[in-house]
């Protein structure tokens, strides 16, 4: 059974509560963790952009994956067809 002490204090409803206040500190904590946001994400690409600058491979992974695509050249006098749009491919 719960008890309950008689209170002279006036109450908020759940969502009032829940609701902060905006005022001069809220922007500021908003405009800091922007900033510092932003600050991270340029740093971060500062600090390697020459990786992202760049297409060509710059380690030894990269070489090997680029290698496994290499098919070469197609064989000499096989003529690759492609079927006709028109064509009729079954019964229907």
């Amino acid at each position: 059974m719960a008890i309950t002490r008689p209170s002279s204090r006036s109450g908020l409803n759940a969502t009032r509560a829940r609701q902060g206040r905006f005022g001069v500190h809220m922007f500021w904590v908003l405009v800091v963790s922007t900033a510092l946001a932003a600050l991270a994400l340029f740093g971060a690409w500062s600090w390697r952009h020459q990786d992202l600058a760049s297409t060509a491979p710059n380690n030894a992974r990269q070489m090997s994956d680029a290698r496994a695509f290499d098919m070469g050249e197609p064989a000499p006098g096989v003529q690759q067809t492609t079927p006709s749009p028109t064509a009729e491919t079954g019964p229907r």
